[in-house]
């Protein structure tokens, strides 16, 4: 260990980097506690995390090892260190050039995490937000900032200029895009003393420049793609083609991840359907296939998870499911007492429903449903969740309440959508619209949990009965639970939001439907036929039909 320093350091949060019971959307909804109960719960679980004989950290965020292993590219090894906050002193020191700092979302301001906090109270702080801010203000940088550059880059980089943060925290250089074509010659810029651009915006590399990984990520994350091009005009990367990362340069990424000490790899996209996809989001089933069967093949390999994937996909080509289950499932780390595999396992992906408004879907999304027609979203989230679920595919799906122009007739379908959906083998997590940076809708209001309406609160507080009767927690927690639902409303949810939430509220706290249905849209007691059903199938239109593709050429 050089006590002058390294001469570049890389560094994570520690609630960004966290390996917690192996589940991305519990990492992800920790993250939204507020830091203040976090703490007085001694709920560490949250921003546990390890690390190397040396200091370093043992993972951090994927697209920090790939500015790493960049860097090294024209670095040597011994002048680059990537640690956690707390092993900043290790590497921090008088001959340190360039601190680099990864950033998710650093400020809590993205669709889930700052309503989350929120009910709570205002200006409480999540304990993402808390943890960027204990690793920027870090006093070893504020000590040997004379002689050094801050760059800070991420996804949620954007944040910080937005919140006018940059100046108060040192950040010489804010980096947004994809940056493999800006990062050796900006690090070289700030290795060598010179001025650096206040903040820079990268582009979609080459297949070329995306370098494979030299350490351990959480979660054994290896990118599989990147982009999507469905176009959904709330979200940035939408609106980038995808592109597909080579077979063999995913499988390098996993050997390098095992031997990290991982024995559970994450497979990260935007949208698993589309590896290797064709003309039109057309899934390559052989080339999903190939990939699953490649990945667990791996020595070392145990458990495989998943991020990202979309529900056209799983409606136009439900063999695709078939297919993928029995390594998908078979490798997961997820167990619920309602699957049906042998051993209880589960499999879970991201899946945006976003909205049971056909007027909304097809103003803000439509290609989301494609090669279906907008009109039949709510069939296809219905067939999707079906297929899904028979074969032990448990999503994770969020919700958006709040889109530009939203009326209560817009949530009244989304709510007969869930009524539909009350009996399905998935969480659902409600968010309120963002508008996101280098997104079609940036220039829009943002939605306010204190401005939603009573059908929004009953929308908003229905999904998360239905989560906790679907992950089933002890009867005695859950009695503890709804008792402390009243007592939280009568304390502080009146005082910060006002009574419309009070129904909504005691659903959640499991008070009979009879006490509630005079108040609330839905009535759950009643047993009526849903609005929608579950379609024996989805046709796709005639004109969007494509050609099946030859498996000489799949294979080729």
């Amino acid at each position: 260990m050089n006590a002058r320093g390294r001469k570049i350091v890389l560094a994570a949060s520690t609630s960004e980097s966290s390996e917690y019971l192996r589940s991305t959307w519990r990492q992800m909804l920790l993250a939204t506690l507020p830091m203040r109960y976090a703490r007085m719960l001694k709920a560490t679980w949250s921003t546990e995390v390890e690390t190397e004989p040396d200091g370093q950290a043992k993972y951090v965020p994927q697209g920090l090892r790939v500015v790493e292993s960049l860097l090294l590219e024209k670095f040597a090894p011994e002048e680059i260190a990537v640690c956690y906050p707390d092993q900043l002193p290790l590497f921090v020191g008088p001959e340190t050039r360039v601190v680099g700092l990864h950033a998710h979302n650093p400020l809590g301001i993205t669709f889930a995490t700052d309503v989350y906090a929120q009910f709570s109270g205002r200006d409480v702080e999540p304990v993402n937000a808390a943890e960027f801010r204990r690793l920027i203000t870090h006093p070893v940088l504020r000590q040997h900032k004379p002689h050094l550059k801050l760059i800070v880059g991420g996804p949620g980089a954007w944040q910080i200029e937005k919140q006018g943060l940059q100046d108060e925290w040192g950040v010489d250089c804010l980096v947004n895009g994809e940056a493999e074509e800006i990062v050796v010659p900006l690090f070289q810029d700030a290795a060598c003393g010179r001025p650096l651009p206040r903040s820079i915006e990268g582009s979609s590399p080459a297949m070329a420049r995306i370098p494979p990984l030299r350490g351990r990520s959480t979660y054994g994350a290896v990118e599989i793609t990147r982009g999507c091009g469905r176009g959904c005009q709330f979200c940035s990367v939408a609106l980038r083609a995808g592109k597909s990362i080579p077979l063999d340069h995913v499988l390098a990424n996993v050997r390098t991840q095992v031997a990290g000490g991982a024995d559970s790899i994450l497979l990260v996209t935007e949208d698993l359907f589309l590896y290797e996809a064709g003309p039109r989001f057309q899934s390559n089933r052989p080339a999903l296939k190939r990939l699953f069967e490649a990945v667990a093949a791996v020595p070392g390999v145990n458990y495989v998870g998943l991020t990202h994937g979309t529900m056209a996909p799983v409606v136009a080509e439900p063999a695709l499911i078939e297919e993928l289950t029995p390594i998908a499932v078979g490798y997961s780390p997820h167990r619920h007492a309602d699957s049906t595999h042998p051993e209880q396992r589960y499999q879970n992906l991201f899946i945006g429903v976003e909205t049971g408004s056909v007027r909304l879907f097809k103003q803000f999304m439509k290609g989301k449903a494609y090669p279906f027609r907008p009109a039949q979203w709510p069939d296809v989230v219905l067939k999707g969740m079906e297929t899904l679920n028979r074969h032990n595919w448990f999503p994770f799906c969020t919700w958006i309440l709040g889109l530009p122009g939203e009326t209560d007739a817009d949530t009244r379908e989304s709510l007969e959508l869930l009524y539909a959906l009350k009996n399905a083998k998935w969480c659902v997590v409600p968010t309120l619209f963002v508008p996101l940076e280098d997104t079609r809708l940036e220039a829009r209001e943002s939605a306010k949990v204190a401005q939603l309406t009573d059908l929004q609160w009953e929308f908003f507080f229905t999904c998360w009965r239905m989560n906790l009767d679907f992950f089933r927690r002890s009867r005695r927690v859950q009695w503890i639970f709804n008792a402390g639902v009243p007592l939280y409303y009568y304390t502080l949810g009146r005082k910060l939001f006002g009574p419309k939430m009070k129904y909504p509220l005691l659903r959640l706290a499991h008070f009979p439907e009879w006490l509630l249905r005079r108040h609330l849209y839905l009535d759950f007691s009643d047993h009526r036929e849903p609005l929608y059903r579950v379609p024996q199938s989805v046709a796709i239109p005639e004109h969007r039909r494509r050609p099946e593709i030859p498996e000489l050429a799949v294979l080729s």
